[in-house]
């Protein structure tokens, strides 16, 4: 029987043909190359989804309709210790971050780039403060040789003096080695197993939103040709001289609409106008519409376009969108929890009261209000089958605790803490 070779078996499978040594072997393999596009690809897509934001209505309504839902009303968030909960507070409400203001725009800049990074930086009172830069800004990600989601530095551009600029490297925020320096902390969306960078929500949208743009201006610009017309005037002339002297009369006192003209029989009036055919123009937009609307993963009614949907429809065709923006907030709610721990830990070298291990939990508006009655119906009616099973003696309080939270859609961790 063959003896079972580790080392060969890992140099195979990554392809690897000169000896492997026992670090590369303890590391578990080489420096892994990422999945992302290249750099400047990278800028492009972010720079291109920035302009089409800027430009495109229907881009535009896309980010605001992932904000809206994945914002909402606020977020509100509560620390285990109050000390730490009345820390956090000053954080949020300080005039320097004003985060409720503050979280719409990450969410946009999340939506648009499909990065975020977040530069923190502290006083030595321990106060964070907290900035979004530009992923425009960030010339590269340096991560571990053999993680790429362990981000340890970030190569920032930065102005120097005029028309000038100075590539400086920030640190990654570390929870368990916090530090007063400022460190930056990255999220991401829409990226690939393997990948360090994230891709904008406009990424496949950027090509059929271009080419209904440039339908659209087709076709007001044939629209405003269809009204334009022009006199053809067919006359007994000698010649061209005396073409041009009754074309010069005409031109200086041209008919009136709505006039009346008279001419004699040698002169024959007649109106050229351009016959544009447009029966398919109608469907031909809507399948563009239709297209950008899957890529976004939002209903046609979303953006402008009933088409033939009724109330109940649209209501089913929104279910999918619910789900999506619901996982897009849990995703920036992590983020945000994210963010609160490192400040946390960075308040800790400073205040003895602080407890960097302290967690935080942190909700956001109900995605959508619908099933708020439907959920109340079945909590009543739950409610009624397990006080009955209670009195009988076949259910304990906590188990009828447990499933009457579960009818109305909360969690029962909400009501003990």
């Amino acid at each position: 029987m063959q003896k079972f070779q580790p080392k060969q078996l890992l140099r195979e499978w990554l392809g690897i043909h000169e000896p492997l040594n026992d670090a590369e072997f303890v590391a578990g393999m080489r420096p892994i190359q990422t999945t992302d596009l290249p750099p400047l690809s990278i800028q492009e897509v972010i720079a291109e989804s920035q302009k089409a934001w800027r430009e495109n209505p229907l881009a535009h309504r896309i980010i605001s309709i992932t904000t809206q839902y994945v914002i909402g009303k606020g977020v509100t968030f509560k620390a285990c210790d109050s000390e730490t909960q009345c820390f956090l507070r000053t954080f949020w409400d300080h005039p320097l971050n004003k985060m409720d203001l503050r979280i719409h725009e990450w969410s946009d800049e999340l939506s648009r780039s499909g990065n975020l990074f977040i530069l923190i930086s502290s006083d030595v009172s321990g106060m964070s403060y907290a900035r979004a830069i530009p992923s425009a800004r960030i010339r590269e990600i340096r991560t571990r040789d053999n993680d790429c989601e362990q981000a340890i530095a970030y190569k920032v551009i930065q102005p120097a003096t005029d028309f000038l600029y100075d590539e400086k490297w920030i640190q990654a925020a570390d929870r368990l080695n916090p530090t007063l320096e400022p460190v930056m902390i990255h999220f991401a969306v829409n990226r690939t197993i393997g990948s360090i960078w994230g891709e904008p929500d406009l990424a496949p949208l950027l090509k059929w939103l271009s080419r209904y743009a440039n339908w659209l201006e087709d076709r007001v610009r044939l629209n405003r040709y269809r009204n334009s017309f022009l006199f053809v005037v067919r006359t007994h002339l000698a010649g061209e001289a005396q073409r041009l002297q009754r074309q010069s009369q005409l031109n200086a006192v041209p008919p009136v609409p709505g006039s009346i003209l008279v001419t004699n029989e040698n002169e024959e009036w007649s109106v050229l106008s351009p016959k544009l055919e447009s029966m398919e123009a109608k469907e031909d937009g809507l399948a563009l519409k239709k297209m950008i609307a899957a890529g976004a993963g939002i209903p046609l009614h979303f953006l402008a376009e009933p088409e033939s949907e009724n109330k109940a429809s649209a209501e089913s065709a929104g279910e999918s969108t619910c789900r999506h923006f619901e996982q897009r907030q849990q995703l920036f709610l992590n983020f945000l929890a994210e963010l609160l721990q490192q400040v946390i830990s960075r308040a800790a070298l400073v205040n003895s009261r602080i407890r960097p291990g302290d967690s935080v939990r942190i909700t956001g508006d109900d995605i959508s209000v619908r099933d708020n009655l439907a959920l109340s119906q079945a909590g009543v009616n739950i409610a009624k089958v397990l006080s009955g099973l209670k009195t009988q003696g076949l259910l304990s309080d906590d188990e009828l605790l447990r499933i009457t939270y579960r009818f109305i859609g909360e969690e029962l961790q909400d009501v003990e803490k």
